[in-house]
């Protein structure tokens, strides 16, 4: 059975969009101040936005969840630099291997063509 929101959460999260849509509107309403102005004005609506939205239960659900996403990714086995570097080494010569291969293909499928119109060198 679907979960009843809270009307208390979605006005919290309503008034957080609204501190988003203030710091844009600030930005375009003083157009005539210096830029480092507007643009706080922007990041201090996404701030205020980012505070209100965490203290609504979707938030605290979020900011668990990117806990537990940091937390994994403490758990990963990265590859070595020397891993990494053999990797790259690869791909890259692949990559110049196909680009060699198509090109030929390419090549050849234009002089095919070219024979067949009747515009090739003569």
């Amino acid at each position: 059975m679907a979960e009843k929101t809270n009307p208390v959460e979605v006005l919290k999260a309503l008034v957080a969009v609204a501190f988003v849509f203030a710091g844009i509107a600030t930005f375009y309403h003083y157009s005539d101040k210096a830029m480092v102005i507007r643009v706080g004005a922007v990041l201090g609506g996404m701030a205020a936005a980012a505070l209100m939205f965490l203290t609504t239960e979707w938030g605290r659900q979020f900011k668990t969840y990117a806990q537990e996403s940091v937390e994994e990714t403490r758990k990963v086995v990265w590859p070595t630099r020397k891993e990494t570097l053999q990797t790259t080494g690869i791909v890259f010569v692949f990559v110049l291997i196909m680009a060699l291969f198509l090109w030929m293909v390419d090549g050849s499928l234009l002089w095919v063509v070219q024979k067949l119109i009747g515009r090739g060198a003569q």
